[in-house]
């Protein structure tokens, strides 16, 4: 059974950081891609930032472009989410998500985790 564990996430004073991590489960991971992803209240889910498992390619939303970096170890089957200079807007439930080799889609997703940040 596929599991993804987010950890990490608080409270947090704007223009602090914190690590995101997404310890996953129940499979091989070799070429899955690993995506985070957020939805604040009242909003729609939407992309953060994603990296694959074995090339290290990385993709991130404009929105946090420069502010977060995305990484991934291997032997721990997890993936880091590194955000800096934290924003109000930040503010959201992040999730992490496994997406299987050409497909478009993710399938598999953790439950969430908050983070706040107050101004």
């Amino acid at each position: 059974q596929v599991q993804l564990v987010e950890s990490g996430g608080g409270l947090v004073q704007a223009g602090d950081s914190l690590r995101l991590s997404c310890a996953a489960s129940g499979r091989t991971f070799s070429s899955y891609t690993m995506g985070w992803f957020r939805q604040a209240p009242g909003k729609e889910r939407e992309f953060v930032a994603s990296i694959t498992w074995t090339g290290g390619t990385t993709a991130y939303a404009d929105s946090v472009k420069g502010r977060v970096t995305i990484s991934r170890d291997n032997a721990k089957n997890t993936v880091y989410l590194q955000m800096n200079s934290l924003k109000p807007e930040d503010t959201a439930v992040y999730y992490c998500a496994t997406r299987p080799p050409y497909r478009a889609s993710y399938d598999y997703w953790g439950k969430g985790i908050q983070v706040t940040v107050s101004s």
